[in-house]
């Protein structure tokens, strides 16, 4: 008479596209998966996302890139201008596909987690479902705390239920609590001086003009298309953080701070309706980890390395995350080491990615007449250049590949912590 296996298993802390694209790794790689978000449903986020050729082949390795090539929009000619509308460089989709062998797909961040969370295996996402305190406060934690190898990691729910897995995976964004279990004497995120808008509108009739980016004083602007007729549009501006509109209305706040610019920002933002603006302080982690795994613990995503969005690279990232953490759990006969593998892999990786983006924070939040002069010469120089070398300047981000899972997998890492 066979015995079947028992699957290892992961609970997976937050349903975003890290936590999600994780989930799915993770099962692909034999491991029981079970996803718990706070909130009570998957909530609709109003904004566009770019899923870049590095991300996009970590999803092939899921067999989910073409369905997200299917549902994205696919960027075209563009570039980068002033606000008076010169064109400074100009870059297309085109060039990126024959360079890095996908362009940049653009989708709207709700579909793409949709999308996701289709494909996990029934009654494997709970939502509702806080799992908020890591097992600290017990009085025998030493043994059933997640950072210790040696036993099974316990969570707790704040109605005081307790749920074991072989490996917790926390997808708990920028400001998580799981990160700061783990890692308490870390400085954690830090506010990076910029507050961004987000929001998707419908395209006018008339073609919207001239997409890609607009580079002002401290300032930004881009354009990208959506699927089905939409508009995704994103700015960035140096600020204080906390700052607001004044009267709440952060269209009115966006059509004063961009809407003389060049077209097609200002009919784009008389069409935003004001409600889908979204407004958000960005932080970033100046300070890198000393790992992206504590125990049994691992983390993905903004908890692991929150980063600007100047590079695109936040969702990007923790894709990567998701399918080079399943690699380890899948070819490394110890937990302990498979998750030391995961470390040493993104570690270096995404604080480079980190690195890269607060370069570009840099030089957008220059405001000084000067520093702007002397920065928008340096990409006319720039844009002087053949277009296949303006592309390949994006080569460190774009070009990385992922480990291929290994088949029919049962969950290698599970013998010995």
């Amino acid at each position: 008479m066979s015995v079947t296996k028992r699957r290892p298993r992961a609970l997976v802390i937050g349903a975003g596209i890290g936590g999600l694209t994780a989930a799915l790794a993770l099962e692909a790689a034999g491991w029981d998966v079970h996803v718990h978000e706070r909130a009570t449903a998957l909530e609709p986020v109003g904004s566009g996302l770019g899923i870049a050729p590095n991300a996009l082949r970590a999803l092939d390795t899921l067999g989910l890139g073409d369905e997200v090539r299917a549902v994205a929009a696919v960027q075209g000619e563009g570039g980068l201008r002033r606000p008076s509308g010169r064109w400074l460089a100009r870059t297309s989709g085109e060039a990126i596909a024959r360079t890095f062998g996908d362009p940049l797909a653009v989708v709207h961040r709700a579909e793409l987690v949709a999308l996701l969370a289709g494909h996990l295996r029934p009654g494997a996402l709970h939502t509702g479902s806080e799992l908020r305190v890591l097992d600290a406060g017990d009085p025998g934690h030493a043994a059933t705390h997640p950072a210790d190898p040696g036993r099974p990691a316990v969570v707790s729910r704040p109605d005081g239920s307790r749920l074991d897995a072989e490996l917790v995976v926390a997808a708990d964004g920028i400001h998580s609590p799981v990160r700061g279990l783990l890692f308490p004497d870390h400085p954690g995120p830090r506010y990076s001086g910029f507050t961004t808008w987000r929001t998707v509108i419908p395209t006018p009739e008339r073609a919207p003009g001239p997409l890609g980016e607009v580079w002002g004083a401290g300032s930004l602007t881009g354009v990208l298309p959506l699927p089905h007729g939409r508009t995704y549009l994103y700015a960035a501006a140096v600020a204080p953080a906390g700052t607001r509109a004044e009267d709440g209305d952060e269209r009115a706040d966006l059509l004063r701070r961009f809407g003389h610019w060049c077209a097609p920002l200002p009919d784009l933002l008389g069409a935003a309706r004001p409600e889908l603006v979204l407004r958000n302080d960005v932080h970033e982690m100046t300070t890198p980890l000393p790992a992206f795994h504590s125990g049994r613990v691992a983390l993905v995503g903004d908890a692991a390395h929150a980063m600007t969005p100047f590079q695109g690279q936040g969702a990007c990232q923790a894709i990567e995350d998701a399918v080079v953490l399943a690699h380890a759990l899948g070819t490394t006969a110890s937990l302990a080491a498979a998750l030391s593998a995961y470390s040493a892999a993104r570690l270096p990786r995404a604080t480079d990615v980190v690195r890269r983006s607060a370069r570009v924070a840099r030089a957008v939040a220059v405001r000084s007449r000067a520093g702007v002069a002397l920065r928008d010469a340096a990409f006319l120089l720039a844009g002087q250049l053949p277009e296949s070398a303006v592309v390949r300047g994006a080569a460190p981000t774009f070009d990385w590949r992922p480990p291929t899972l290994p088949g029919n997998v049962t969950g290698k890492a599970t013998a010995s912590a």
